[in-house]
């Protein structure tokens, strides 16, 4: 998403060089050759639009060279940002390189891992550090919101998983991404357990960057909610009641069942 006050220059400084390129050429053409040759019929000596449309059309080719110009100043920006991208990518070689960027660097970071990864990135340019959809991805018809928190030593909260939950479900994407360098409380993978939310912790995140950068085809691993029985101590996992009262909701029941009948409501 734009600025409120973002130029169409800065807007194009966001795309590929060669849109910029593509559109000076066009609209170089379409000054100097197409607008002049276009004839409309006078219907009177004061004809505001017969008059209007030839004066355009005389200054039309004059104006063609400047506004190609014009044009083409995002492209060089555009080449200086993508090689600065790859660049930051590149030379992550750790955690610890990663939990040290800005915000804006960490976002930039993670559309430049999903880009080599043939996805088609927008990013907002409108966002804040902690607020917003950071990225929007497509890739096979499918529309996948991405938000970034770059919290070196606050864990992701349930709030912001729910908050991201909302947005998905209101621009009907397909499914959304919440990456941290960080980790997400246990109450946040919880509710993206059985969910179209993806959530990514700063390890599986830094494996899907080395993944990335020996140019491999990767998927960054998914964190997965682990609930911890209140009885044993093991693992507890989602089960669906099959009858009595509750049939048809989810719960969560210990992995040693029979052993152990502990259960935990499920909060999804």
């Amino acid at each position: 998403m734009a600025k409120k006050n973002e130029s169409i220059l800065d807007l194009l400084a966001l795309f590929p060089w060669w849109i910029s390129v593509a559109l000076s050429g066009i609209s170089y053409l379409i000054l100097k050759y197409f607008i002049p040759s276009i004839e409309i019929q006078q219907k009177g000596p004061a004809d505001m639009t017969y008059m209007l449309f030839k004066g355009l059309a005389n200054a039309a080719p004059s104006l063609a060279p400047i506004i190609a110009l014009f044009l083409l100043i995002p492209a060089p920006i555009s080449v200086i940002n993508s090689w600065r991208k790859r660049k930051l990518l590149d030379k992550q070689e750790s955690i610890d390189t990663v939990r040290n960027l800005n915000w804006k660097e960490f976002e930039e970071l993670v559309g430049e891992a999903y880009r080599r990864q043939g996805y088609t990135v927008y990013e907002n340019t409108s966002a804040g550090p902690d607020g917003g959809i950071d990225l929007t991805l497509k890739k096979n018809g499918e529309l996948i919101l991405v938000q970034c928190k770059q919290w070196r030593n606050i864990k992701v909260g349930v709030e912001k998983v729910r908050e991201l939950y909302g947005v998905q479900i209101s621009q009907n994407a397909n499914r959304s991404i919440l990456m941290t360098s960080g980790f997400f409380t246990q109450e946040a993978k919880n509710f993206a357990a059985n969910k179209p939310i993806d959530l990514i912790e700063g390890p599986q995140l830094l494996e899907f960057i080395k993944n990335v950068q020996r140019d491999r085809k990767a998927v960054p691993t998914v964190t997965k909610a682990s609930v911890v029985c209140p009885e044993c101590g093991s693992e507890m996992v989602l089960r669906t009641a099959r009858k009595g009262a509750n049939v048809g909701q989810q719960f969560w029941g210990c992995s040693r069942f029979p052993a152990c009948r502990a259960i935990k409501n499920y909060e999804g």
